[in-house]
């Protein structure tokens, strides 16, 4: 073997050491918190799509397999500092017991670690992956809550309107739907929010695999979120519907859990009806390899 050649094999040898040594310490550092978060998705309903995120996440850098074997390794000293970032973030989180900052950290650390080791264009080409990533993360209490009331707000509000357009006498008081032979609250629970997380994560896929221009998967994100919300004031003034004509055991139960399940299934059908208009309207240019797989 020639000398550049027993080079090359030494140099490989050492990045494969220098990762291998990356990904113990950083396995090490972020097991507690990954196994936490684990737990989390298999108890708390509102993040159980959180175990499609990471296999998803690692398809779209399988995806992307040949344009990354076009680029070059141009490895950037910024990446110190992005790295840097992320892990402070970390020891904040885990002096302040934040689950949520904790969590995002790993995705920081990652993006600091693919910009320092492999370059800028690496990291470009695998934003949408590691953004990806974000989804699997839950939010903090106190954001969920500053979300959730004002979705249950409107979802009374929704129905309350909607009994008032048939005819039916309704009364609401915050959260609270007063019907002359019952009264319904629109719990946390009903406020919607996790179907609009579960359809955020629905359209961010749908829209990679049937979308070819970044403005329409961009369009697809954001429309999940109206979808949602909707979709849930629907439910919300079906269960009223039913609970006027024939009582509240029928609005509960049963219903409750099938209607949920149905409303999110005609939101979904209702994405895909958007992903084909989008689909039809024609750009003025092809879109680049690199914005068909952004």
């Amino acid at each position: 073997m020639s000398a550049d050649g027993r080079a090359v094999g030494v140099s490989q040898t050492a990045g494969l050491l220098w990762l291998g040594l990356v990904v113990a310490v950083l396995c090490g550092l972020y097991a507690p918190t990954l196994s936490r978060l684990v737990a989390q998705w298999s108890r708390d309903e509102d993040y159980t799509h959180g175990f499609l995120i990471l296999p998803l996440a690692a398809y779209f850098v399988w995806d992307r397999r040949e344009r990354l074997k076009t680029i070059p390794v141009q490895p950037s000293i910024l990446g110190v500092g992005l790295l840097g970032f992320g892990l402070a973030v970390f020891v904040l989180g885990t002096v302040g017991a934040e689950l949520f900052l904790q969590r995002m950290s790993l995705i920081v650390v990652l993006a600091g670690l693919v910009l320092l080791i492999l370059g800028s264009g690496f990291l470009k080409e695998l934003a949408f992956p590691l953004a990806f990533l974000i989804l699997m993360v839950p939010l903090p209490a106190i954001v969920m809550n500053a979300v959730a009331f004002p979705l249950q707000l409107f979802a009374a509000q929704a129905a309350t309107f909607c009994l008032q357009g048939a005819g039916i006498p309704v009364l609401r008081e915050g959260n609270v739907i007063v019907l002359a032979q019952t009264t319904l609250e629109v719990a946390e629970a009903c406020s919607g929010i996790r179907s609009l997380q579960a359809l955020l994560a629905l359209g961010a896929v749908y829209g990679y695999f049937t979308q070819r221009v970044v403005w329409k998967r961009w369009a697809l994100l954001l429309l999940s979120i109206p979808i949602a919300i909707a979709a849930n004031a629907f439910r919300v003034s079906g269960t009223g519907f039913l609970a006027h004509f024939w009582g509240l055991e029928a609005a509960q139960g049963f219903y409750h859990t099938f209607a949920g399940w149905l409303v999110f299934v005609v939101a979904f059908v209702l994405l895909l009806g958007c992903g084909s208009l989008l689909a039809r309207i024609s750009d003025r240019r092809e879109a680049t390899p690199e914005e068909a797989g952004a």
